[in-house]
């Protein structure tokens, strides 16, 4: 059993370069492996898993409880002794002074961990708040699996492999796998701010110790009542304390810098903190829609921190491509994963530490894509609805029969532009159909109307998405949207993006912006404070402005992309090709081959740009060769 356990751990080694430690007890059926980044307390003190002082629990633990110092003061007032100066002491230690619920509400930090109770006999799997550290478990047949990723649970020789097709549908619809689904039946991803306790019998018994959605509803109805001002001097505090307690290392320390409102803040504050230049990481791109290396090289210049560059070529990103299904462990098609993981090594080749912005955008109504849904259903809103379900159906007709009549010969790589018209039909569609902005706003955040139509034998599933209700019951429509993306997007895309990312060069990133303080003041805000009239940001730039002059940061906003619709018909073409191919689709019996082909070729021939869809199914194919 510990042999095995050390095989799954090994599987990690990613994730915990510095050592690895394993743990058994036959007589109970219980094993935990561990893979450890040494971050606090180099020496084995810190060594895992990890036995407390009275013998009762043992902890394999992945992440940062940041306020651990106060906790452990706080703990030696209650009579506990620390033999180091790590974490993973005083979380055990927590958890035995508070029991596992009241532990949790005092942590601040990011992380997910196994311990075993040995008086109750039953194992408890915890997740962070926010969900910043992944956690997978499942039953395969009579063993009881989890891990930081699928590929630990993958090396047991037991591992059911069985693809839930409803789950892939949903992958190509989002372009990642909701939680609390996994790829796999029967394995599922612990939701954020929960804890899970299977006794010796095997039941289960799901906590929620934290939800952004009740945090959402809780401000709303006791909303910050100052003034703008007295948001920033709020918000700045919290924010100072969150970047102080996570520049707390034993390591090199540095923070991403795209140039942005929300790195730009968290490395002025990091200046602000530090004595010496704060290193600060950075890529460019010869492709101007996506680089702001400029920008970010003027601001380093400003705070004085020691700055270092890469630019980066369509050729750097390719050549990441065949290791993405591997890295990111399950289907994942967020095409800014290829820059993430180059920002990611750059990092790491100096430092182990690294700050971001990420969740700033979410908090804060960054993205301005939270203003049109209001826009497209003004412009049907005297329709009556009946009428609009059959101008929906009307669309939908006229856009399948326009590319049966109008597309190209076979083979053909450009058409008219007035033969394009049918295909702009359907944008139209979602917004006939929407019962309100939020729905309408969950509906064009997805890829595709509904990955069922690609996937054999998979269920249509409407929006499988969490915080929806919550987020309807909202006063303010883009405070809805916010926080559907906060409850999905955040946790399964962008999170999940920089963890497998950094982790697959042993980069550990925190960012302060999730601090659950913050999150808690944020979603307190009047939206008047969050978005003005020029955008959004709006107390983040009164906040910022103290630290760096708005000409360095106030600018469109341009994000982390790169150019995959040009790619897939050029220097992806024959890869591409060869992924969807039709006698290869036949053969995995998985996705619908006339689809896929139509897919393919109204994007190849520039009928419409499916681009989105495609690199989703693509990345499941990728990753299915490596399956």
């Amino acid at each position: 059993m510990r042999t095995l356990v050390e095989q799954m751990a090994a599987t990690l080694t990613h994730r915990g370069p510095d050592a690895g430690g394993s743990w058994a007890n036959a007589q109970s059926g219980i094993a935990l492996g561990h893979r450890r980044l040494s971050i606090q307390d180099l020496s084995t003190a810190g060594a895992q898993p990890m036995t407390s002082a009275d013998g009762r629990y043992v902890l394999s633990y992945n992440g940062e409880v940041y306020n651990f110092p106060a906790l452990s003061r706080e703990l030696g007032t209650l009579g506990h002794h620390f033999r180091g100066h790590c974490d993973t002491e005083v979380v055990l230690g927590a958890i035995k002074q508070w029991g596992i619920d009241g532990a949790l509400q005092r942590f601040q930090g990011m992380f997910a961990f196994a311990l075993w109770d040995s008086r109750d006999q039953s194992l408890i799997l915890a997740r962070d708040r926010v969900g910043k550290k992944p956690l997978y478990y499942g039953w395969c047949a009579e063993t009881f699996l989890f891990g930081s990723e699928l590929k630990a649970l993958r090396a047991h020789p037991g591992f059911n492999a069985s693809i839930d097709r409803d789950a892939l549908a949903l992958f190509i619809q989002h372009a990642w796998v909701p939680g609390p689904r996994s790829i796999f039946k029967n394995i599922m991803k612990l939701p954020a701010g929960h804890w899970l306790q299977v006794s010796a019998g095997g039941e289960q018994q799901k906590h929620c110790y934290w939800s952004a959605a009740q945090v959402a509803l809780a401000g709303q109805r006791e909303p910050f009542a100052g003034t703008l001002g007295q948001a920033a001097d709020a918000l700045e505090k919290l924010l100072q304390e969150a970047v102080s307690s996570r520049m707390v290392a034993d390591v090199g320390l540095g923070t991403l810098l795209s140039g942005g409102y929300d790195s730009t803040t968290i490395a002025a504050l990091m200046q602000h903190n530090s004595d010496t230049p704060v290193q600060t990481f950075t890529i460019g791109f010869a492709d101007k829609r996506y680089d702001e290396s400029t920008y970010a090289r003027e601001i380093s210049q400003h705070l004085g921190s020691k700055h270092t560059e890469l630019f980066v070529s369509a050729e750097d990103a390719l050549d990441i491509i065949p290791s993405l299904p591997s890295m990111y462990d399950e289907p994942f098609a967020d095409a800014s994963q290829m820059p993430t993981h180059i920002v990611s090594r750059l990092a790491r080749s100096k430092v182990t530490v690294a700050l971001s912005g990420d969740g700033g955008d979410e908090l804060f109504a960054g993205y301005g894509r939270y203003r049109r849904p209001e826009r497209d259903m003004a412009r049907w809103a005297r329709v009556p609805r009946p009428l609009r379900s059959t101008m929906a159906r009307t669309l939908n007709a006229c856009q399948a029969q326009g590319w049966n009549m109008l597309q190209p010969a076979q083979g053909a790589t450009s058409m008219p532009s007035w033969r394009r018209f049918p295909a702009k039909l359907d944008k139209n569609v979602a917004a006939l159909l929407a019962e309100d902005e939020v729905s309408l706003f969950a509906r064009q955040r997805a890829r595709i109307a509904n990955g069922a139509d690609y996937v054999h034998g998979a269920q249509r599933s409407g929006l499988a998405l969490s915080g929806v209700a919550a987020a309807a019951a909202l006063v303010e429509p883009m405070q809805g949207m916010m926080l559907v993306d906060f409850c999905n997007y955040l946790v399964d895309d962008i999170l999940v993006k920089v963890d497998r990312a950094s982790m697959a060069v042993g980069l550990e990133v925190r960012a302060p912006f999730l601090d659950h303080r913050i999150v808690e003041l944020a979603w307190s805000l009047p939206l008047t404070m969050r978005y003005g009239p020029d955008g959004g940001k709006l107390v983040l730039r009164e906040l910022l402005r103290r630290h760096v002059p708005p000409q360095l940061t106030d600018r469109p906003k341009k994000g982390f992309g790169v150019p995959v619709s040009d790619w897939l018909r050029g220097p992806l073409r024959e890869w591409a090709q060869d992924l969807l191919g039709s006698k290869r689709l036949q053969q995995d019996g998985l996705l619908d081959t006339n689809a896929v082909a139509r897919l393919w070729r109204q994007h190849l021939c520039g009928w419409q740009d499916h681009s989105d869809v495609l690199w989703s199914i693509l990345m499941f194919q990728a990753w299915l060769d490596q399956a």
